[in-house]
């Protein structure tokens, strides 16, 4: 599904000054989106990409598909992580490589996992189907980590929610500083680890996936029940 999320409105046959043109628009929208959100008008994207309003509008007729175009990448990139983490024998592993690759796109792209999350409303059914899928596989890698004994069986969804959220404000403070975001996340894939647990923890948060600041998370949707 992810594979075919990629392929959305690739136009086939493009020569090569088009196609550069195609790459240099969604790159600009990717960073014009991450800057302004996902209501910025079309004539920021076609002002950074450097090309005219009308080249813009030759690729991408509306808002809709420069968005759903822009943001593909992502999708594919959040599938690779999670069935790359389902493949691994070791569901410690996999459940921590989602964790590092989460945090690595928040320290990498800074800004942009919130629009990644505005542009996928629950009414888009192609979005929400690749949402559902990387929803079940977290799930799935969660409980396999849990039943392993790696993860502690009190581990709730919404602490990773929260975990990536203090993440995310570390990074906006200290942009560039890579060894305290590495440091945090250490603290933080430890403090999951079963053999951490030391005591029962306070009830936990209330907050959905779907509030996760992270450009793979931010397409998972809401845990569901009685995971």
């Amino acid at each position: 599904m992810v594979e075919e999320f990629s392929r959305i409105g690739v136009p086939q046959g493009l020569r090569a000054d088009a196609r550069r043109n195609r790459e240099r628009i969604l790159v600009a929208a990717r960073s014009v989106f991450a800057e302004r959100g996902i209501d910025a008008p079309m004539t920021a994207v076609a002002r950074r990409a450097g090309v005219g309003v009308a080249t813009l509008y030759r690729h991408f007729p509306t808002k809709d598909a420069l968005v759903q175009a822009a943001f593909a990448q992502q999708m594919e990139t959040c599938g690779h992580m999670l069935g790359e983490a389902l493949a691994d024998p070791d569901p410690w592993r996999g459940f921590q490589r989602v964790v590092v690759t989460a945090c690595e796109a928040q320290r990498e792209e800074q800004g942009f996992p919130a629009a990644f999350a505005a542009a996928f409303p629950d009414a888009s059914t192609q979005y929400a189907q690749c949402r559902h899928q990387a929803e079940r596989d977290l799930t799935t890698l969660v409980r396999r980590a849990q039943a392993a004994g790696a993860l502690r069986a009190d581990f709730h969804p919404s602490d990773l929610a929260v975990a990536l959220l203090a993440h995310c404000a570390l990074v906006a403070t200290l942009p560039g500083d890579g060894a305290a975001s590495r440091r945090l996340m250490a603290y933080l894939l430890q403090s999951f680890r079963a053999d951490a647990a030391k005591g029962p923890l306070p009830p936990p948060s209330a907050l959905p996936l779907r509030r996760l600041p992270l450009a793979a998370g931010s397409t998972l949707g809401r845990w569901p029940s009685g995971a």
